[in-house]
């Protein structure tokens, strides 16, 4: 039997982790008379856009406030290079 504490954080991360498929249940029913190979194009745009934003504008800041920032900017690029690629490959 688990102790109160451990079992209070496994049922919130438990809790946590249910919002992710939760979400996309409901952003199924949502957009789902809506669906077609357009929109899957923009939501996957605006997915990439807010990935790409939150990397710039928080993650190379950090890495420059602990130096080699040259070496984050070169897997910046080298993963996007990978992803188009990989992307690339799967048409």
């Amino acid at each position: 039997m688990l102790p109160e504490t451990k079992r209070k954080a496994f049922t919130l991360s438990f809790l946590s982790g249910l919002s992710e498929p939760i979400g996309a249940i409901i952003g199924y029913l949502l957009l789902m008379q809506f669906m077609s190979p357009l929109v899957f194009g923009i939501v996957f745009a605006a997915v990439a856009g807010i990935m790409v934003f939150i990397s710039i504008d928080e993650l190379l800041p950090a890495a420059q406030e602990y130096g080699e920032h040259h070496l984050s900017i070169y897997g910046l690029v080298g993963g996007m290079g990978v992803m188009a690629l990989s992307l690339l490959m799967f048409i």
